[in-house]
């Protein structure tokens, strides 16, 4: 007798499993926290690339590394902190979840070899699978700001000044909406570090919660507000964000 005509399904590898199913994900294995150094984003509109157009888990993808949920379109990579756009980063945070357990030059090798330009690779740590993501684990950020304009003594008088405050009350706009915050918890530490020819530095360590984020950006404009009040606004020349703070370093400020 004739069998009706329709597509064959092959079952042998699984005759149980419902068709059209994808395969199990593998298990996660091993987690590498990458620390990368990285140019400044120009405007692309998505600073959290580090290549324009190409995310963090589409530039691993090419590194062959066994990424974990590779199979399901998303590789499970986690950058902790977008970098905004201007800025340079120094120690940026990426987590890496692989399938396979690999040795630290197999993995230093494979993703040196596929940063972009002006990109490179830092350090890199074995960690946990089961510890917090680099995204959760992040309390604060450092900055150097580099600015010109105002002398030494008047941009030390107004950190001091801003350092001194009770609360320093401001408003981020985006688009046509308008929010009141208040930008002095979000200092954790602010002084000046040198000054030459090229202008004044500025370090900065801004909290990085959940709730609220510190800009470096904001912290240079308040400078031009009460009770700071510079007489002349700075020039930002350039912003680098040194080191993303995690929660489990030793000098990592209780912010939560």
């Amino acid at each position: 007798m004739t069998q009706p005509s329709g597509p064959r399904q092959d079952r042998s590898a699984d005759p149980a499993a419902p068709a059209g199913n994808p395969p199990p994900a593998a298990p996660t294995r091993q987690r590498w926290r990458l620390f990368v150094a990285l140019p400044a984003a120009v405007e692309t509109g998505r600073p959290a690339e580090p290549v324009p157009g190409r995310s963090w888990p589409a530039l691993l993808a090419s590194s062959r590394l066994p990424v974990a949920g590779e199979g399901s379109g998303r590789g499970r990579v986690a950058p902790a902190a977008p970098l905004p756009l201007g800025v340079a980063g120094e120690r940026e945070v990426v987590d890496v979840y692989l399938v396979e357990r690999l040795p630290i030059s197999a993995v230093r090798a494979a993703v040196s070899a596929i940063l972009p330009a002006g990109a490179s690779l830092v350090d890199l740590h074995d960690v946990w699978v089961g510890a917090p993501s680099a995204p959760a684990a992040v309390v604060a950020a450092d900055y150097r700001v580099l600015l010109a304009g105002p002398s030494r003594w008047a941009i030390e008088g107004a950190v001091l000044a801003l350092l001194g405050a009770t609360a320093l009350p401001r408003e981020r706009r985006r688009e046509k909406k308008a929010t009141a915050y208040d930008l002095r918890p979000l200092i954790l530490g602010l002084g000046v570090r040198a000054s030459d020819g090229s202008g004044v530095t500025l370090a900065m360590r801004l909290r990085h919660g959940p709730a609220a984020v510190g800009r470096p950006e904001e912290v240079v404009a308040a400078l031009g507000e009460p009770p700071a009040a510079l007489s002349d606004l700075p020039i930002v020349r350039s912003i680098v964000r040194e080191r993303i703070v995690m929660a489990d370093d030793p000098d990592a400020p209780l912010v939560r």
